[in-house]
């Protein structure tokens, strides 16, 4: 069975909205599109390499499915690891309106979108199952319990508004570190692997 993985950027507040370009997602009124673009560096590129390099499908929602689809097919340099493995892997779109995809090797998810992922967890035979972006696909795969780790690449910049990926509501969840790095702009790079309820408790006088 193949690992459900979140790769997503974020600000320092939390915000994960159209991180990649002005007209990317102006929803809500949203301004600030276009906030990753000065902290990309080396070092973020490699890391995103090198989780591009365990896909082994891909998992988007269809806002996120239609900004991939209008660029990375585009991308036609062999060498270009991340176009490679987008434009060949297999893609799973969760859509009620899309019935026609044009990106090759594209399936669309619908119905009962928890139990199709699921059964797309299993039969993912090789490499991860990778969600990127998505914010509210993630969130709602989140709340089922079906995302075995989180790629969060911090960066160092406070929006003030915007779409988060952590919003108000949902069940406390306690998180493990798997792994961490920082790149030379300030990009913080976590790995988590969701580790349970969260617990609470208090100092006792004297502790």
């Amino acid at each position: 069975m193949a690992k459900l993985t979140l790769t997503t950027f974020v600000s320092l507040d939390g915000v994960m909205q159209a991180p990649g370009g002005p007209e990317e997602d102006t929803t809500g009124g949203f301004e600030y599109g276009g906030w990753l673009v000065p902290f990309a560096d080396e070092g973020m590129g490699t890391f995103m390499d090198e989780v591009f390099d365990r896909a082994g499908a891909f998992l988007l929602g269809r806002r996120t499915y239609d900004i991939f689809s209008a660029y990375w097919p585009e991308v036609t340099d062999p060498q270009d690891l991340i176009a490679s493995r987008l434009n060949t892997l297999p893609k799973h779109v969760v859509s009620t309106t899309l019935t026609d995809p044009a990106w090759e090797n594209t399936t669309v998810v619908r119905g009962d979108v928890p139990a199709e992922v699921a059964r797309l967890k299993e039969r993912t035979a090789e490499g991860e199952l990778q969600i990127h972006g998505s914010g509210t696909l993630a969130q709602s795969l989140m709340a089922h319990d079906l995302i075995d780790e989180v790629n969060l690449l911090v960066h160092p910049v406070r929006l003030g508004g915007g779409r988060r990926l952590f919003p108000d509501g949902g069940r406390p969840t306690a998180f493990e570190l798997l792994g961490a790095r920082t790149t030379g702009s300030g990009i913080v790079i976590n790995t988590y692997r969701p580790a349970g309820r969260a617990r609470f408790g208090t100092f006792e006088p004297g502790a």
